[in-house]
């Protein structure tokens, strides 16, 4: 049986790497803010009955317009977030009551219903899954003092991106876990993973960018426009 599933919306991050001072997810691109078109997204997905989107102190107000203008109806709450991602994360799971969670960064504009429908059927069958695509350049690792030290095989290695989906219980145990431990990651499936269980990877797409930079923007508006979205 198909599980229920609820998405959360990180949009809490700042715009520190962009050289912006506001928030980047309210930057626009092709007209539009950052953030509708990871709202559009989960909207358009059959697979998901609700979103909570998770935004940064003093932007609720501001989200909740932009989601009540674009008549985003699945969002179900706004939350305000922390000052870390895995902060933000957990304060959106806690809102979320649905058995299957999936977790986006609102920096990923470029996701498209087919793949969080694709997250949503391999986290059913396997416990857990995350959106990624085959790493394209040679990877070194260094010693941390400028020398590198060696050299993955490539076919191993994976970008990862979002959507990341898992039953909500596991992920949230996972949060808990990481909190009491200590312990710091960069997605969640990092978390999942301390747990011991496995994430099964969905082949993404290249074009699902993260917007972290100035020279992204134009890149995913010549992607938006040649994919006619």
């Amino acid at each position: 049986m198909a599980w229920d599933w609820g998405a959360v919306i990180v949009a809490a991050g700042r715009g520190t790497r962009m050289g912006v001072a506001e928030n980047k997810v309210y930057l626009e691109l092709a007209g539009r803010p950052l953030l509708e078109y990871s709202l559009g997204a989960f909207e358009r997905c059959a697979a998901v009955s609700s979103v909570v989107l998770v935004v940064g102190e003093g932007e609720a107000e501001r989200a909740s317009g932009i989601a009540a203008a674009g008549r985003y109806g699945k969002v179900a709450d706004v939350v305000v977030g922390g000052a870390e991602r895995q902060t933000s994360v957990y304060a959106g799971l806690a809102a979320l009551r649905t058995e299957g969670a999936l977790v986006h960064d609102a920096a990923r504009p470029l996701v498209t219903p087919e793949q969080i429908a694709a997250c949503c059927a391999a986290a059913e069958e396997h416990g857990a899954s995350a959106l990624a695509v085959p790493v394209k350049d040679t990877i070194k690792v260094s010693d941390g003092q400028g020398f590198i030290v060696s050299t993955p095989e490539r076919s191993a290695l994976w970008s990862v991106q979002t959507p990341q989906a898992f039953r909500r219980a596991e992920l949230l145990e996972a949060h808990r876990q990481a909190k009491e431990d200590g312990a710091a990651a960069t997605d969640d499936a990092m978390l999942v993973e301390r747990l011991g269980r496995k994430v099964a990877i969905v082949r993404g797409d290249y074009a699902n960018l993260k917007i972290t930079t100035p020279e992204d923007l134009p890149i995913a508006e010549l992607l938006l426009a040649r994919l006619k979205r």
